[in-house]
């Protein structure tokens, strides 16, 4: 089916619209029904797979024929367009009753993102860019911060879900705590991203991400400006890193992860 990503986004937005009404209605019944995947803290709930079974049910009218990766479902990705799906980013968050948490769908070619949409139940708020066309909240277009000083920069990160991982991250954690202003941890990685977009960050770092994790959030902090770096493209932050920041310093925090072991986590 062609395309062009402004009519990406507008299906994106649509479909995770009707998944976030999804997510929010059911919330009060769908937090006594989960489950855990890799360890016990890593839950999903009836939620997640609803809305993952919404948002596939929706993709398959509108386009048809088009493969859907999901979280819970899984799927290949493969040569042409692939929707990319996180039906709730931030499960625990959910679960707690911690209103920061989103539906992420996004449009990928050839595995690179192009349109996407980032929708939070509990606000309303959408996070929309598409490739070349800009990043926007609610119509607003959106630009990354002018922080030029390290000492100054408000990092977020998150941590995996393994204790033994965790440990690890929490060393690296704590030299980067002494060269930056503050960090924050609010654990929906897509809304970070959208975060670093808006400048309400100045820089965001994690490790494990899936794809799903960072395929529309990425796109909206690469299209406001940011200097994004996907797991796999920089090898000196380890192998499964995710790193967005503001141009003014994204060579120096670039260099403290180096310094502070990111790599070995």
């Amino acid at each position: 089916m062609p395309f062009d990503p402004s009519g990406l986004v507008e299906v994106a937005v649509q479909v995770g619209r009707e998944a976030g009404d999804l997510v929010q209605s059911t919330r009060a019944t769908a937090v006594s029904d989960f489950d855990t995947k890799s360890t016990l803290t890593d839950v999903v709930t009836a939620a997640d797979r609803a809305s993952e079974r919404l948002v596939r049910a929706r993709l398959a009218e509108l386009r048809p024929g088009e493969p859907v990766v999901g979280e819970e479902e899984g799927g290949d990705e493969v040569e042409g367009l692939t929707w990319v799906v996180d039906p709730i980013d931030g499960t625990v968050n959910y679960l707690y009753g911690i209103p920061h948490y989103a539906v992420s769908i996004a449009a990928q070619v050839d595995g690179v993102s192009v349109a996407a949409a980032v929708v939070e139940p509990a606000s309303g708020r959408v996070w929309t860019a598409w490739q070349g066309g800009g990043a926007w909240l609610d119509g607003r277009r959106l630009a990354v911060s002018d922080q030029t000083r390290l000492d100054l920069t408000l990092l977020g990160y998150g941590f995996a879900y393994r204790a033994d991982r965790r440990k690890r991250q929490a060393e690296a954690w704590a030299g980067l705590a002494a060269v930056v202003r503050d960090m924050r941890r609010a654990g929906a990685a897509s809304l970070d991203l959208c975060a670093v977009a808006a400048g309400r960050l100045d820089a965001y770092a994690e490790h494990t991400l899936g794809r799903w994790d960072w395929a529309g959030g990425a796109l909206l902090a690469r299209e406001a400006g940011a200097v994004v770096h996907l797991p796999g493209e920089a090898p000196e932050l380890g192998a499964d890193a995710t790193f967005a920041a503001a141009p003014g310093i994204a060579d120096a925090l670039f260099a403290a992860l180096v310094e502070h072991g990111f790599s070995k986590v």
